[in-house]
């Protein structure tokens, strides 16, 4: 088992280890939820109170030329069109990942008549099936869902898309996407993947991919609520249709026609106003995304959590059982135990500094941010959960109270 002092030679030897200068941390945190809040990047302040101390406040309405926020969306989109191996014009930036996962599968299926199925994991997210489901009674007509199970079994020629995510919200594992596009495009179906636990935590190549989307405050440290991307295949761009048909994907906004007409390319997937102050804090967390080799983070993340689950299933492996996969190549940058108890174990690591999630039954989550997360990090947060365990510091009765967020 690794000694601390090897975890901070490691750190000492790390090439990533200046990008945690850049971040807002608090003292003796060690914050393991970057799946699902990402880290705040210190350029975010300056840059926000520029937005609202000159651009707004000073510039007005002119800032919509002057400052580009009208053209917010497609700026966005071309850099993060890197980060899923997309290019320029491929991605657009705005609304919530439920819009435009409604925006994606709507159009995918649409593209697809005769066809009346809609595949997805009835393990996903739950607002990747709340929204298809949400899809199918709007459509109308027979169209209905069915759970993936065996991909192989459950494709057929009457399923016009598959709704997956590529890294399990629960567990980390992690889905080869060019290998299960390909099943889908065989089947001759449409493929639409779910990027928001991979995208800032390796490398993605969308490939031959339909569609995909995914959220911007996790990994990529957008901040809370930051907007959603979408991604279309070039392909698609002339012949899908945006079914939330917005006046900012009108071909022309200010021509103010009665009548909808819509954009040329990625522009018609937007719907409405960008939401300017989220997007220029995700901008300025794309600065440094510019700056970082994905291969790198890579690589740290799967050192990150390999450690974990070693030091975790040395001290406390007889409390926990291992949720993820053990081999480093089906997982994203997520380790995941089941306890029985595991809501009061994981307030009881958040109250010693360790900050995890839990998910409904007896999942305890830990994500991995190799931006700002050190090996003597990972080797500390071990320990603390071994003490929790060990010394059942859970079972304080404060512990058992659910907060509204898990």
């Amino acid at each position: 088992m690794m000694t601390r002092e090897e975890c901070e030679a490691l750190d000492a030897a790390d090439p990533l280890r200046h990008f945690r200068d850049e971040f807002a941390l608090p003292d003796g945190v060690i914050y393991l939820v970057g799946n699902s809040l990402g880290a705040m990047p210190k350029a975010v302040t300056q840059r926000v109170a520029t937005a609202v101390n000159d651009e707004w406040a000073n510039r007005l309405v002119g800032g919509w030329n002057s400052a580009r926020w009208y053209n917010q969306p497609t700026d966005l989109g071309d850099r993060i069109a890197p980060l899923i191996g997309a290019g320029p014009g491929e991605v657009i930036v705005g609304d919530s990942t439920s819009v435009a996962i409604y925006k994606a599968m709507a159009a995918a299926v649409r593209l697809q008549p005769g066809r009346r199925v809609i595949l997805s994991d009835l393990a996903n997210f739950p607002t990747d099936r709340y929204i298809v489901e949400g899809l199918v009674k709007g459509l109308g007509g027979d169209y209905r869902i069915r759970d993936i199970g065996d991909l192989d079994s459950a494709l057929g020629d009457d399923v016009a898309a598959v709704l997956l995510s590529q890294v399990d919200y629960r567990t980390g594992a992690r889905r080869d996407m060019a290998a299960v596009t390909a099943r889908v495009h065989a089947a001759g179906a449409l493929m639409v993947w779910d990027l928001c636990h991979s995208v800032g935590a390796f490398p993605i190549e969308v490939g031959e991919a339909d569609f995909a989307l995914g959220c911007t405050y996790k990994f990529l440290n957008g901040g809370p609520g930051s907007p959603a991307f979408l991604y279309a295949a070039p392909r698609h761009h002339e012949s899908a249709e945006n079914i939330l048909s917005g006046w900012y994907s009108h071909a022309d906004p200010f021509a103010f026609e009665t009548a909808y007409r819509p954009a040329d390319g990625i522009r018609r997937f937007a719907v409405s106003t960008p939401h300017v102050l989220s997007g220029i804090a995700l901008s300025a967390a794309l600065d440094m995304w510019e700056r970082v080799d994905l291969h790198e983070v890579r690589a740290k993340s799967v050192a990150l959590t390999s450690l974990f689950i070693d030091l975790v299933e040395s001290s406390c492996g007889r409390d926990l059982t291992l949720a993820s996969p053990a081999a480093s190549g089906e997982r994203g940058s997520q380790v995941s135990f089941l306890h029985d108890n595991g809501y009061p174990v994981m307030r009881a690591l958040i109250d010693r500094g360790v900050h995890g999630d839990y998910r409904a039954p007896k999942l305890l989550r830990f994500g991995f941010a190799p931006l700002y997360l050190r090996y003597v990090d990972v080797y500390d947060a071990a320990a603390t959960l071994a003490e929790v365990l060990g010394k059942e510091l859970w079972r304080d009765e404060r512990y058992a109270e659910r907060l509204a967020v898990t």
